[in-house]
């Protein structure tokens, strides 16, 4: 990571809350970027494949129907050839304040451990813009499997890519 880099991580660091006995998982993240920037990257599959995941996985949409009722899968391959692969269905897409929607990691043993996101995107002075991804899953070990995951360090890596992609787009 450029010292530039790390300078952006540490203005905006993400932060991931998930309280002991609880459902949900709260991330907040503020970006430099106008508003409606943020929301185009989180729904113009174009953009959104060059930054989702960790660094070492690509990205490859399958389908991306950014609007209510819309559905959405992508695989991620590592350099091993693994993939992993995740769909959901978009409950309301409203430019740019929201979006809500269904996510589900099709790796797992036993299908059906759903999780319902709900990402607001809130204007800030200075063309900047405050995310805040609230996940509620269907049960507190549900969440905590997927704290346990490594989900932490491949969101914060993820924001950090998409911070890249938000300057490269401003230029």
């Amino acid at each position: 990571m450029s010292q530039g880099e790390q300078a952006l991580k540490e203005r905006n660091p993400t932060r991931i809350t998930a309280e002991p006995g609880k459902q949900e998982m709260i991330i907040t993240r503020e970006f430099d970027a106008p508003r409606d920037l943020v929301f185009r990257a989180h729904t113009d599959p174009k953009l959104y494949e060059q930054w989702i995941g960790p660094r070492g996985l690509t990205t490859k949409i399958e389908t991306f129907e950014s609007r209510s009722g819309g559905s959405w899968r992508y695989i991620q391959m590592d350099k091993d050839g693994n993939e992993y692969a995740f769909h959901g269905v978009n409950h309301d897409v409203t430019p740019p304040e929201r979006i809500i929607q269904t996510f589900e990691y099709e790796g797992l043993s036993e299908p059906g451990h759903v999780i319902l996101d709900a990402a607001k995107f809130e204007e800030l002075p200075g063309n900047r813009t405050k995310f805040t991804g609230r996940s509620v899953f269907l049960s507190g070990e549900d969440r905590d499997g997927m704290m346990q995951s490594g989900m932490e360090e491949g969101m914060k890596d993820s924001y950090s890519r998409l911070d890249e992609l938000l300057e490269r787009l401003q230029k």
